[in-house]
């Protein structure tokens, strides 16, 4: 995420800190696995993590610095603000110390890792120092309980990893053996930890994912989800690679196999430019049984930005591909230098018809004369995938405000927090969160809420 839209969203925050954990009524839960990869305190109704407003902030009674993740636990109504937990390296159990630029809580993900009926919180800190490394970088997971998040145990680091080790995080089953595996990027490469994860630090085995020989520097993101059908979770690692004297940005597909991650196909997403901000989800937007992969590029044309998606087959994503900007028939704006179009992506089905959609964070974006204001994107999946023409903006007036400045859309999660079958969008601002229920239209602006202290990405950036 970048620096300067942090900066934006602790000036604007205003309310008083909230520290410790939260206790929660006990809830019975199974030893099967949890039935939603984000319920944290086992009740059968999904929940949400995101990372703090105040976050590298000191409070009054000099209580905790260098990040937190709130949470917010779900009901059978959906999210139920009422009932929270901030939890950061200073609070009970967790490994650590918080220092003031620190982290805590830039990437997020989860699942049951110890398959104990409570989902697990796995938080990514970048900036963290450990003994003589400067910026090491940490990985703690937090574990489920039936009273919510409680302890937490952090991930071994191999050597090779130092160096802003969590600067992302994601969460499949690649092998298909039951067991959650964990792929963390650290030193600009990628990590396979493999399951199962126990709360004294043991893991499966763990080894780097790399291109011997070909210039591959893992830098910018990673995205789970099931691309070729065969029930495994698939990777998508983006990141640089070396052409003669200059770089390209390129996603590569691997695939999941019994034995592990398979190195498949990679794609030129820029070239002469870097990867800053690139991100990606993995939906089916063409409902064909097959994950396609939408990359976000938030940089390009002079950060006018663009949304490449790389739709999906039988043997991993095809040679079928769609790219999407303002300039885009039937998609409303005009591309500016430092829009940011795609700065966030989230998918899932927002109106119920059984196609995912993709939404699309502008934060940049000047609106009626209001400086980056921002707005979201929806573009609704359907026959033959996405496009333009069944695509609508959400604008940060449906939440009753309009003001410059706010980065509207720069945090986004898309998800069926209310079980009714349309997901829900949750949208960070400077000023705060919002979720907009889903609807037969997709997201509305009725029934909306407020989300407590958002300062930064939600769980599934």
């Amino acid at each position: 995420m970048r620096q300067y839209v942090r900066l934006a969203l602790a000036t604007a925050a205003t309310a008083s800190l909230t520290t410790g954990l939260l206790v929660l009524a006990p809830v019975s839960a199974s030893a099967a696995p949890a039935r939603h990869y984000d319920d944290f305190n086992g009740d059968g109704h999904r929940d949400i993590a995101y990372r703090h407003a105040y976050s590298g902030v000191v409070d009054s009674t000099g209580g905790w610095k260098g990040g937190a993740v709130v949470v917010v636990y779900g009901g059978a109504r959906g999210l139920d603000t009422s009932r929270t937990q901030v939890v950061h390296q200073d609070s009970r159990g967790v490994p650590g110390v918080g220092e003031e630029d620190d982290q805590f809580g830039e990437s997020l993900a989860s699942a049951d890792l110890n398959k104990d009926g409570y989902a697990d919180l796995v938080v990514g800190n970048p900036s963290e120092h450990v003994g003589d490394h400067e910026y090491r970088g940490s990985v703690t997971i937090l574990w489920g309980s039936a009273t919510g998040l409680s302890g937490g145990t952090g991930l071994s680091v191999k050597s090779g990893a130092y160096g802003h080790f969590g600067r992302d995080v994601a969460i499949g089953d690649f092998t298909g053996d039951g067991s959650p595996d964990l792929a963390v990027l650290g030193g600009q490469e990628a990590w396979l930890y493999r399951g199962g994860f126990a709360e004294s630090g043991t893991t499966g085995t763990v080894g780097k994912i790399d291109k011997t020989g070909a210039g591959w520097y893992s830098t910018a993101g990673l995205a789970a989800g099931k691309v070729n059908g065969d029930g495994k979770a698939d990777l998508v690692i983006l990141g640089l690679q070396a052409s003669g004297t200059d770089w390209n940005v390129r996603a590569w597909f691997l695939k999941g196999t019994s034995t592990g991650l398979s190195s498949g196909t990679t794609k030129t997403l820029a070239t002469g430019q870097n990867d800053f901000g690139t991100n990606a989800v993995i939906a089916d937007f063409d409902k064909d049984g097959y994950g396609d992969i939408a990359v976000g590029e938030p940089d390009e044309s002079g950060g006018k930005g663009a949304v490449n998606v790389w739709y999906g087959t039988s043997s991993g994503p095809g040679t079928r591909s769609a790219k999407f900007t303002q300039a885009t028939t039937g998609v409303s704006g005009t591309p500016e230098a430092d829009d940011n179009f795609g700065y966030d992506l989230s998918a899932a089905d927002s109106n119920g018809d059984g196609y995912a959609d993709l939404v699309v964070g502008v934060p940049h974006e000047d609106v009626d004369g209001m400086e980056d204001q921002g707005t979201v994107h929806v573009f609704r999946g359907g026959s033959g995938g996405l496009s333009g023409s069944r695509s609508s903006v959400v604008a940060q007036s449906v939440t009753g405000g309009s003001r410059d400045h706010e980065s509207f859309g720069h945090a986004l999660r898309l998800r069926d927090t209310n079980a009714d079958g349309r997901a829900d969008l949750a949208i960070g601002a400077a000023s705060g969160g919002h979720v907009l229920p889903g609807a037969s239209g997709g997201p509305t602006a009725g029934g909306s809420y407020e989300l407590p202290d958002l300062g930064g990405s939600f769980l599934d950036d």
